[in-house]
C-alpha cells in the first residue's frame, strides 16, 4: 500500500452484517429505512419510507418540491438511473427573465422553480421495485409531520437566518415555521401538519384504485394532476420577493406538472482500478468524477494520495479539469459519442499532460466536437469560504449545495444510492395548503442561449445531485454520496481513492479530512469562483497545507471537521458481509444495521 496508512482514530466503528444496511445525513431517515427491512420489505421500500421522512426532517435540505437522482441496483438486473429532475416549464424562457429585468436566475422564490420530480420520482421506484404498500410507507413521515419531531440545531439556525425575509416578505412561511413569531429552538418539537394532511389525502385519493401498482399510479396521478398541482399553480400566481431583491410570480402551471414522468435510464460507466462506477448521465455533474479518475488513473497511487500534498495537488488540479468540462460540455444536448470520448484514456492522457507543478488559475475546458461555453467568471469578492461546509444560506434565502442523501442494501443483494434535494424551506413561500415550498434548480441554468446547460422550456437544467454506485464483477460492492452542490463529486472523489487505491475502510475513509477546489464557476447563484482556490480541513497537516500554499494554491483553512456529510453502504463480493458508514461533521449522519 502507498498510501498514507489511515489514522487509528475512527469516529464510528464501521458496521458490519448480513441482514441490511442503512445510511443517511439524518438518523430517523437511516430507522425509518432499517425499520422498513426488519418488517420484510426491500431495499427501494425502504429507500421510500426514508426519503419522505427527510422531508419531515431536513426540509432545509430537501423537500416535495424538489428532486432528486438515485442509482438503483435491483439484485440479478440490470443498475439503471433513476431522474427525478424536472424541467424547466413552459413559461420559463430567458425572454421572459430578460423581460422581468433579470440577467441570472434568482437563487429564491418560485420564479426559479422546474417542475418538482422528487415525489414522481419516488412513487416510481416504489412501483416497480419496491414490495410495500404506498400507505404503510408514507406512515412514517406521516406521522413526523402530524405527531411532530424534534427540530435539529441546523432547521432552526436555517430559520433564524431566513426570520426577516418569513416576517416580512413571505408570511406563509412564517405562520408555519415560527408559528408564535419566533424561530423554534433547537430540540423543540415541531409539527407540519398540512404536509401530514397531503399526504394522507394522496393515500385515501388513490386507495381504492385497484391493485398494488394501480393504487401507486392513482397516488402519482394525484400529485401531478389532482389537488398537489392546483394548489401549487394557484399560489404561485401571486408576486413575491426573490433573492434578486425584486418581485416576480412564478410561472409553473399544473400543465406543465401533469407532464413530468419521472424514468429510469442507462448510467454512464467507468472502469478504474477492477471496479465499475456509475453516474447520471451528462444532464448531471456525475461524469465528471469519472474524468477525474480517467485522469488520475495514470499517476503512480503515491502521487493520488489524498493525504499528501502531491496528492492533493494533482486530486485538485485533475477536478479543476474535469469540471471545466463540465461547465463548457454538459446539457443534455451531449451526445454518448462525446461522453465516451471525453471518458477515453486518449482524451484523459491529453488533459494529464495539463496538470503542472502549480496551482492552475484559468478556466481550461478540453477540445471535443462540440464548441466549449465560456461562462463568465466572477470573482467573489472578500472570501473563498462560502463553499466550506454546509448548509450555507442567506437572508435572501440563497441557499448553496444543500442537499441530504440516503444508502440502503438489503439482505437480498438489492441497493440504492439516492441524493434528494431541492425544495428547501427558504428556497420560496411555503404553499400553506400542502406544507411544502417548490425549488430553484432553474438557477443552474445559464440566461445566454450558447451555454449547454442554457434555461431551455421542458429541458432539465444541469444539476449537481449525483450519487455513485460502485461494482466489482458485476456486483454491488458500495453506494454513496453527499450533500455538498459542487462538492460533492469532490469529496466522493477522495473517499474513492481512499477505499479502492489506499485500502481505508469506508469509515475510516469518511473521517479522514478532504478538501475541495473553488477554482470553477459555482453552480448556484451569483455563480462566482475563486481562481486557484482550494477549501482544506485543518486535519490536513500544516506541512500538507503549506506546500500547497507554495504551489500557488488559495487556501481556505474550513476547520478540522467541516467538509461532507458522505454515506455509504457496501458489499463484500467474496463473503456477502455488508456494511455501512456515516459522517461524524454535523452531529446528523447515521448508519445503521445488522
Amino acid at each position: 500500500m502507498s498510501f498514507v496508512p489511515p489514522s487509528d482514530f475512527r469516529t464510528r466503528p464501521d458496521l458490519t452484517g448480513t441482514f441490511g444496511m442503512c445510511a443517511s445525513t439524518h438518523w430517523l431517515a437511516s430507522q425509518t429505512a432499517q425499520s422498513v427491512l426488519e418488517k420484510g420489505g426491500n431495499a427501494f421500500d425502504g429507500a421510500v419510507a426514508a426519503a419522505f421522512v427527510l422531508h419531515v426532517v431536513e426540509p432545509h435540505l430537501n423537500g416535495p418540491g424538489g428532486d432528486l437522482v438515485a442509482i438503483v441496483a435491483p439484485e440479478g438486473r440490470e443498475p439503471s438511473v433513476l431522474v427525478g429532475q424536472g424541467a424547466a416549464p413552459k413559461g420559463a424562457t430567458i425572454e421572459h427573465f430578460h423581460d422581468q429585468g433579470l440577467t441570472m436566475v434568482p437563487a429564491s422564490g418560485a420564479l426559479a422553480a422546474a417542475v418538482p420530480g422528487a415525489v414522481d420520482a419516488w412513487l416510481l421506484l416504489l412501483r416497480n421495485h419496491g414490495s410495500w404498500e404506498l400507505r404503510d410507507v408514507l406512515a412514517y413521515a406521516i406521522t413526523y409531520a402530524d405527531s411532530g419531531h424534534p427540530l435539529s440545531d441546523r432547521v432552526t439556525a436555517v430559520i433564524d437566518t431566513v426570520a426577516e425575509l418569513f416576517r416580512e416578505q413571505w408570511p406563509s412561511s412564517a405562520a408555519l415555521w415560527m408559528p408564535d413569531g419566533a424561530s423554534p429552538r433547537s430540540g423543540e418539537m415541531f409539527h407540519n401538519r398540512a404536509y401530514a394532511a397531503t399526504l394522507s389525502r394522496i393515500v385515501s385519493e388513490s386507495e381504492y384504485a385497484g391493485d398494488r401498482v394501480a393504487r401507486i399510479d392513482a397516488a402519482r396521478d394525484t400529485w401531478k394532476r389532482g389537488f398537489v398541482a392546483e394548489q401549487i399553480d394557484t399560489f404561485i400566481r401571486v408576486a413575491h420577493r426573490h433573492s434578486s431583491g425584486s418581485d416576480h410570480s412564478g410561472v409553473l402551471t399544473a400543465s406543465d406538472m401533469s407532464t413530468f414522468d419521472a424514468h429510469f435510464e442507462p448510467p454512464v460507466q467507468f472502469d478504474f482500478r477492477g471496479n465499475t462506477l456509475l453516474k447520471g448521465g451528462p444532464w448531471g455533474q456525475g461524469p465528471a468524477l469519472l474524468q477525474a479518475l480517467a485522469i488520475l488513473d495514470g499517476f503512480p497511487d503515491d502521487q493520488i494520495d489524498p493525504s499528501t500534498a502531491v496528492g492533493a495537488h494533482h486530486i485538485l488540479e485533475a477536478l479543476k479539469l474535469a469540471m471545466a468540462d463540465r461547465d463548457a460540455y454538459y446539457g443534455e444536448q451531449l451526445t454518448a459519442v462525446q461522453m465516451e470520448y471525453l471518458l477515453s484514456a486518449e482524451y484523459a492522457s491529453l488533459r494529464r499532460k495539463e496538470i503542472g507543478e502549480t496551482a492552475s488559475c484559468e478556466f481550461r475546458p478540453g477540445v471535443c466536437a462540440a464548441t466549449p461555453f465560456f461562462p463568465p467568471l466572477r470573482e467573489e469578492a472578500g472570501t473563498t469560504a462560502a463553499g466550506a461546509g454546509e448548509p450555507t444560506v442567506s437572508v435572501t434565502g440563497e441557499t448553496r449545495g444543500d442537499t441530504c442523501h440516503i444508502d440502503v442494501i438489503d439482505r437480498w443483494g438489492n441497493a440504492i444510492s439516492a441524493t434528494p434535494s431541492g425544495g428547501w424551506l427558504q428556497s420560496s413561500p411555503t404553499i400553506p395548503a400542502l406544507g411544502f415550498a417548490l425549488g430553484t434548480r432553474l438557477q443552474m441554468t445559464w440566461l445566454d442561449p450558447s451555454s449547454p446547460s442554457a434555461l431551455r422550456p421542458g429541458h432539465r437544467p444541469r444539476t449537481t445531485l449525483t450519487p455513485t454506485m460502485i461494482l466489482r464483477d458485476g456486483k454491488v460492492v458500495a453506494a454513496l454520496g453527499t450533500p455538498g452542490g459542487d462538492q460533492q463529486d469532490q469529496w466522493q472523489l477522495s473517499y474513492i481513492l481512499r477505499t479502492i487505491v489506499g485500502g481505508y475502510t469506508p469509515q475510516q475513509a469518511i473521517d479522514a479530512p478532504t478538501f475541495h477546489t473553488t477554482s470553477i464557476p459555482s453552480s448556484f447563484w451569483p455563480r462566482c469562483w475563486t481562481p486557484g482556490g482550494a477549501v482544506v480541513e485543518n486535519r490536513l497537516g500544516g506541512s500538507v497545507i503549506n506546500e500547497l500554499v507554495t504551489r500557488g494554491h488559495r487556501i481556505t483553512a474550513a476547520g478540522d471537521w467541516a467538509l461532507g456529510r458522505l454515506t455509504a453502504v457496501t458489499r463484500d463480493p467474496r463473503t456477502g458481509v455488508l456494511g455501512a458508514a456515516a459522517n461524524p461533521r454535523g452531529a446528523q449522519g447515521y448508519a445503521v444495521g445488522r
